[in-house]
């Protein structure tokens, strides 16, 4: 496993965390997870940037996977799969370094690895639209 797909399976176990503890713990709780599962200098670092990002602008990515998620809301998603999408909203929207169809693919091999099958074409789906969104803002055209 290269190091930034290691970074985004480390950051979807933080953020499984960091939900499973509430705003008051779950940042810790995820840096304690962070700390417990590698040593990896180049992989903490992407893990921290892709959640920091995450955390700066979560309710913005949250509103945007929520309006692209036609009949799902957030909180009936499975948590692998709503958090999958999170990370990858945050990397297409706010992370200009990495290539969004990258930040697609990846986001689609690792659900399908910790959720299911079905999971892959339900977060393609969902984060094809967020960047379409992105590349032709409402109002556009």
């Amino acid at each position: 496993m290269g190091e930034r797909r290691a970074a985004r399976v480390l950051a979807l176990q933080c953020l499984h965390a960091w939900e499973a503890h509430g705003p008051d713990s779950g940042r810790r709780a995820a840096d304690e997870v962070m700390e417990r599962l590698t040593r990896e200098p180049q992989v903490r670092d992407y893990c921290r940037r892709l959640l920091a990002a995450y955390w700066d602008h979560a309710i913005e990515i949250d509103e945007r996977i929520a309006a692209c998620a036609e009949n799902w809301r957030l909180d009936r998603m499975a948590v692998v799969d709503r958090n999958v999408l999170r990370l990858a909203a945050t990397e297409i929207l706010h992370l200009p370094e990495t290539p969004p169809k990258a930040a697609i693919d990846e986001a689609i091999e690792i659900v399908k690895r910790f959720s299911t099958e079905k999971s892959g074409s339900f977060v393609n789906g969902i984060l094809d639209r967020v960047l379409s969104e992105r590349e032709e803002p409402h109002g556009a055209g």
